[in-house]
């Protein structure tokens, strides 16, 4: 990391990662994938990229790891394209799930810290 810098300023925010920002045929350089198989990806609903105002495909770092994944999983593991939608729409679950779990606990843990600063508070009157 630059003297300097903090870790804001060198990793991209979520923002940055959703946002549209590449054509397709950047996309397609990128990840090796021919134009054609990418629309393919996008009719059957694997991907979802962005458009503009003149309905003109434009795909995110998201999107792009994505495509990525897919290929991985029909490259290298064989999955079919429905296996591929199934595994990535499984894996989206999880992802909810496992955000509402850390929203679910992080609420836990402040009226926890709430509860034992009471505590802490009535105790020291009884001390006192």
């Amino acid at each position: 990391m630059a003297r300097g810098s903090t870790d804001s300023e060198t990793t991209p925010s979520v923002h940055a990662r959703v946002r549209p920002v590449y054509f397709i045929g950047v996309v397609a350089e990128v990840t090796q994938c021919h134009p054609q198989t990418l629309r393919h990806y996008e009719r059957i609903g694997l991907v979802r990229p962005g458009r503009t105002a003149g309905n003109v495909r434009m795909y995110s770092d998201q999107d792009i790891e994505r495509v990525q994944l897919i290929q991985r999983l029909t490259n290298d593991l064989g999955v079919n394209l429905a296996g591929v939608e199934v595994i990535l729409n499984m894996t989206e679950r999880m992802e909810a799930e496992r955000n509402e779990l850390e929203q679910r606990v992080a609420a836990l843990t402040e009226r926890l810290e709430g509860e034992i600063e009471r505590l802490r508070h009535a105790l020291r009157r009884v001390t006192e």
